[in-house]
Parts: C-alpha cells; structure tokens; sequence
C-alpha cells in the first residue's frame, strides 16, 4: 500500500462541490467557534506522502503542483477523515440477551450486578486467544473506515486481570502496527472491579493495587499505551478511588480519560476538570456544576449520544449547555458490544443534530478537530490545513448538512490515513 504522493510527486483531490476544512487554531474549539467548520466551495487538497501541503482553489493548486496527480472527488463532498476518540473495539461475541433485558425494564447496572454487562465481555474475552480477538477487530475497523474514519482510539478493559489486560493492549498494538487506521491505545483495567474480588476479603482495595502497582507499571514499561481510563460511576469506582488510580497512571506517564457521569452525577466532570483531564466521556447525568467546571477546564467533553439511544433511557447529555457554556464538545461512536454496537460515524453527526441538538458545523467540529483534541491530536489530525497529517474522506453527497441528514446511508467513496488509503479497502 502506497502512500499518496510517496514518490515525490504531489495529488490532488479536486472537482469537490463543498470542502470542509475545519481550519482554525490546533486545539480544541469552544462554543461560537463549534459553529464555523470553514466550508469552502471550488477548494482541492494538495497531498505529499503523509501531509497536506496545500488547501487552495484547484485552479491554483495545479499552478503550484504542474505535474500533479489528481483524485476527482466527482462533486462530493471532501472533508477530513473523523476521529472516533472512544471504542472498546476489541472483544469477542456481541451481547443480544442484554438488549432484551433492558427492553423488559431491567436497568445496565442491576445486569452488570448479575453478572452480565461488562462481566459477560469479560469471561469471553479470557477464553479467547490474541489471533481470534485481532482476527475479529480487523474487520471492525474496516467498518469504520468505510465511514470516514481515519483515527480510532480503542480501549482495553475487557480483561480484568493484569495478564488479560495487557494481552488485550498487545492485541491494539497489533492493530495500530498494520497501517489501517491511526490507532490510539487506553488502558481501562479499571473497566470495573473483578467478579472474583467481589466478595473477596478486602478484594477492591487489592484490584486497585493491583492497578496501580502491576497493570500501570506494565503498560508504561511496554508503551502500551497513552492514557488510563476509569468508569468513574456510583457502584463501579468513587470519585476518591479514580483520583487515585489516574494520579498513579499520570506518574508513569498516561495521561487521565475518565468515563464521567454517565447514568448518575457522581461528580466525575468536576473531578475531571480538577485533575486536567483530557478529556471526560458520557456525561449524559452531569450537573449543572459539572457543566461549569468543563467550561472552565480544558477537559473535552466527549459526548457519545448512540449508548443512550441504544440503552433506551429517553436522555442525552446536555450538548447544548456544555457549549453555550463554553466547553470544548466532542462526538464519538462509543462503539462496544453491550451498549453501542455501532460502527458508522455518520450516524453519530446525525444523533448528535436530532438528539443532542447541535448544528451541523458543530457536530463536524465535534467528531474531527475536538475528536482530536479529546486524543491530544489537535495539532495532528482533524482539519484540512497545511502540515497536517492526511487524513480526509470524500461522501457521495454535495452539502456538509447533508452526511447528517441521509441517517443511515453508506456515502463514503473514498478514505486515507496518512495519505494511505483505508476506504474501500486496506
């Protein structure tokens, strides 16, 4: 697989009816700025090996690069690839029954308890070898990439124990090291607190340790990964607990993602904000204090309205008051096998228009240039500008507004990851 232009010379994509360039500052965007996606009409892109080195009108662009390759985007729609900044894309079988349960009344956490939920994921993946849990994602992927993905963060926390864990980061690295998408690797070994150190003497405090005394150090000795996550939640771990945990990560070196407030205020946003978090997930129980605090923060807010449409609860988490309060807000699939088995972008731009009620500047913003921020990729990915990676997706539609509105369609022609291409195939 070829990267574009590797040879030195230089392609461009041309002959697109509206270009979003989400062009701006390399850092998260914040309230008004959500609102301006920077479309452009009669605009190409100029790509060498894995950069853009030009974002101009075509006619220019074939000034400056005589001799160029050229991509004819047909009329639709270039723009740049998405980054999904929350998946658990690595487990074995889905879990239907759940689905069911949660229809006839039977709430996550009281499934959870009974050991179902996290804990269902968990026993398979340890029946599982790494060659099945790889074999398994890669096609996943692939899916994602036939949305527009071009970066994926995928989080461990199905193994909980440190052998398991660290089997599952590997199998992620594994992943990242074929050159499909950009892949980021989380480790959440503190996914949720083992069924057999449930009713074990002392056998909470004695996962944590191990945590943060095995697991941790582990992960930051192999470069596993870059950032700790924890489901920061009533019943799974307390505000005091995850302010431990992410404190004895940040020591080695991974930087705190929390699973914030997802079903109950817990205060898990403000914790977040306190500790500098980068970013802080869910958030559909947050208060209004938790609001303020992420306004106030650098923290992302990563919004991932497919899990409460899929968990059926009737709410999402206020987009609209964490923007107009100023916080910086991102989009993600959340894409797991319990409570968002979801594996199209697109249909989050559109939840996030219908359900979250943002506009459709702000939802791009929210899945590429704050997606990015959310993985600390903002000066990296998520905008069509100069020295940026490559990564950029063309959709058979003529309209930013349009990807949003046609819910449900496959309209992603063409992807590339690092001037690699990763739709339709890899």
């Amino acid at each position: 697989m070829t990267a574009l232009g590797n040879d030195g010379i230089v392609t461009i994509f041309v002959n697109a009816a509206q270009t979003v360039t989400c062009a701006g500052p390399a850092r998260a965007r914040r309230g008004t700025e959500m609102q301006d996606a920077d479309v452009r009409r009669g605009c190409g892109v100029a790509v060498q090996g894995d950069r853009i080195v030009g974002v101009d009108a075509d006619d220019a662009l074939r000034r400056r690069f005589p001799g160029a390759r050229e991509i004819d985007c047909e009329g639709g729609l270039l723009a740049p690839g998405f980054v999904d900044s929350h998946t658990h894309a690595v487990f074995g079988r889905a879990r239907y029954e759940e689905h069911e349960l949660r229809a006839t009344g039977v709430p996550y956490l009281e499934i959870a308890r009974r050991g179902g939920g996290i804990h269902a994921s968990v026993r398979d993946l340890r029946a599982r070898t790494d060659d099945d849990l790889f074999a398994l994602a890669v096609p996943r992927l692939r899916t994602l990439a036939a949305g527009g993905v071009t970066t994926v963060e995928i989080k461990s926390g199905y193994g909980l124990t440190v052998h398991d864990e660290l089997r599952s980061l590997r199998v992620i690295a594994r992943l990242a090291a074929i050159g499909g998408l950009h892949v980021v690797a989380t480790c959440m070994g503190a996914h949720e607190v083992p069924m057999e150190y449930r009713d074990a003497p002392d056998g909470r405090r004695t996962w944590i340790d191990c945590l943060t005394g095995e697991l941790y150090p582990a992960v930051a000795a192999e470069g596993l990964a870059a950032f700790a996550d924890v489901f920061c939640e009533p019943g799974v771990f307390d505000v005091a607990e995850t302010r431990h945990l992410l404190a004895a990560a940040a020591a080695l070196g991974l930087r705190s993602k929390l699973h914030a407030d997802e079903l109950h205020d817990g205060g898990a946003a403000a914790l977040a904000a306190s500790i500098d978090a980068v970013s802080a997930d869910h958030l559909a129980a947050i208060s209004p204090a938790g609001v303020q605090a992420l306004a106030r923060s650098r923290t992302v807010a990563t919004l991932l309205p497919a899990t409460m449409l899929f968990l059926g609860t009737g709410r999402q988490a206020p987009a609209r008051a964490l923007i107009d309060a100023g916080a910086a807000v991102a989009v993600a699939t959340d894409f797991n096998p319990g409570t968002s088995p979801l594996q199209s972008f697109p249909l989050v731009l559109t939840l996030a228009v219908s359900e979250l009620r943002m506009s459709a500047s702000e939802a791009w913003i929210a899945g590429t240039v704050n997606g990015a921020a959310a993985l600390g990729l903002a000066g990296t990915t998520g905008q069509l500008a100069e020295g940026f990676r490559a990564d950029l997706a063309v959709h058979a539609v003529d309209d930013f507004r349009a990807l949003p509105y046609w819910f449900g369609e496959r309209l992603c022609t063409l992807a590339w990851a690092g001037g690699r291409a990763c739709h339709p195939s890899w």
